[in-house]
């Protein structure tokens, strides 16, 4: 039994609730430094505030997938979980540029990236749910042309409003109104495009699913464990916890003792309650033979993922570290770099804020039309030289924006964000495409949230040391955190060319 093939139209509906998940996801990015600068928060803690936007992502994402593929309801499987999410993040979007004080935004700020977790996740396991081997290349591509598209729309809404004389300047410590009434079209959008997926898509039944896995061969094989498997591996995760533990308390003695900057925190208690608590509550609870639970599955899961995930994670680490210093940098690297101003009230920086709103909109276009581009050059070559040559595109992208010094429509809002737009699209659409053929249907949901581990992880990184390495060595000038993270995209296409990807690029016809 195999999976039917869908039209055009279906995958187009059934990707078409990314738009409005994008847009969403384009206005926290592009916006939100603004908002935490605007209310007072000064460059160096910016990365700090940060925080709550991958650690959200860390969290719920397995959690949403472990659950989604468990679940069925008369809505569906991936469904009820993008409508749920999509009601509380539209009302995120609504509050959110009305915060009174930094640590409010702070807080919305992860209840809204918290909303968008919630239905983003299951989008990507949709696909494999849905689709043949052989469309979901296409698949992967139409839901980044919707990421594409939404971004440009929502980054380019703040200039568009402020040209229909929507005031882009208020009093200090408020939050302009071009960008509010921003915030309120991506709420109504977000809720509107989810709905329009909800509606018009059809999910496999669980016994569906189950016929299509018999016929299907993944490097995942199921087994059966023994109790005494359970005891000497829960023995593993004990030693491995412990050692976690101790590194992460080490750490933060040294930060502590030599009053080092507050964001390094977050890697110690990253490694305290990520590496550690979680490993050594796992090997407690299988030396106790208390393996029949979630949490336990969840961590051997993660233990024995396919091969081609591990070898993937190292090229989303470097990736992902810079594109999260592009988003937390580019609006403060360009108003203190080229426009020579950090007063969120003058009108230099908030030509330079809307500017970098172009920026982000011209990237996401660049990204959409890229998105059906990759796959024809990955049928030609291979998957993992695609990636190389896009993720080297935009890494010299990102390096290029130190070296402008006139800030003209070309040299500015198009020229490095060619490049950053072709890597967008492959960071998209490639990885996944590699991983969906290695996953099983029982388990698409929790491995691709597991994948976004390689995603929040960099993200973390990037916001504990970014603000350290910046103040620490480069006078707290931040265009030096896009030339960082220009390196490390780089290094990402350098690492790709070494994945083992064997698979047949199939194009859709």
């Amino acid at each position: 039994m195999e999976k039917r093939k869908l039209s055009f139209w279906q995958i187009w509906n059934m990707s078409f609730g990314f738009l409005g998940i994008q847009m969403g996801f384009a206005l926290q990015n592009s916006n939100v430094s603004r908002i935490f600068q605007t209310l007072g928060a000064k460059i160096d803690d910016i990365p700090i505030l940060w925080v709550a936007a991958p650690l959200t992502g860390l969290i719920i994402q397995p959690i949403i997938g472990y659950f989604s593929d468990r679940t069925w309801t008369r809505l569906g499987r991936r469904k009820p979980y993008f409508l749920v999410g999509a009601i509380l993040a539209s009302a995120a979007l609504f509050i959110m540029p009305n915060s009174p004080v930094l640590w409010f935004a702070a807080g919305m700020l992860w209840i809204m990236d918290a909303s968008i977790n919630v239905s983003m996740e299951p989008f990507r396991a949709f696909v494999g749910d849905n689709l043949p081997e052989k469309q979901r290349t296409l698949g992967f591509a139409t839901q980044s042309f919707f990421i594409g598209i939404g971004a440009y729309v929502a980054s380019k809404l703040p200039l568009i409003l402020t040209h229909l004389n929507v005031d882009n300047t208020a009093p200090l410590g408020i939050i302009p109104d071009s960008v509010k009434y921003s915030f309120y079209i991506g709420g109504v959008a977000f809720i509107v495009t989810v709905l329009w997926t909800v509606i018009t898509s059809k999910e496999y039944s669980p016994e569906e699913m189950e016929a299509f896995e018999k016929h299907k061969e993944t490097e995942f094989k199921k087994e059966v464990h023994s109790p005494e498997w359970f005891s000497k591996n829960g023995t593993s995760h004990l030693r491995k916890g412990l050692l976690f533990l101790a590194i992460g308390i080490s750490f933060s003695f040294l930060i502590y003792e030599l009053d080092l900057k507050k964001d390094l925190y977050v890697l110690s208690l990253g490694m305290i309650s990520l590496g550690g608590l979680a490993m050594t509550i796992s090997g407690l609870m299988q030396r106790a033979n208390n393996t029949e639970n979630g949490f336990v599955t969840i961590m051997n899961d993660f233990q024995f993922m396919p091969k081609i995930m591990k070898q993937l994670a190292w090229v989303q680490f470097f990736s992902w570290f810079a594109l999260f210093s592009m988003w937390i940098y580019t609006t403060l690297a360009v108003t203190q770099h080229i426009y020579g101003t950090t007063d969120t009230t003058s009108e230099a920086y908030n030509t330079g804020a809307n500017q970098v709103g172009e920026m982000f909109a011209n990237y996401n276009l660049i990204a959409a039309i890229a998105a059906f581009l990759l796959p024809l050059l990955a049928k030609y070559t291979s998957r993992k030289f695609t990636h190389f040559i896009a993720l080297t595109c935009g890494g010299f992208g990102l390096i290029s924006i130190y070296f402008i010094s006139e800030p003209t429509v070309f040299t500015m809002e198009w020229l490095p964000m060619i490049g950053v737009g072709i890597a967008w699209a492959s960071i998209l659409s490639i990885p996944y495409a590699m991983l969906s053929g290695a996953l099983p249907s029982s388990k698409m949901g929790y491995y691709m949230g597991v994948f976004n581990f390689f995603i929040v992880i960099p993200q973390l990184v990037a916001a504990s040391i970014l603000g350290f390495l910046v103040s620490k060595f480069f006078n707290s000038e931040p265009i030096y955190a896009l030339l960082i993270g220009g390196t490390s995209m780089i290094l990402a296409g350098i690492i790709s060319l070494t994945i083992n990807d064997k698979s047949k690029i199939i194009i859709n016809d």
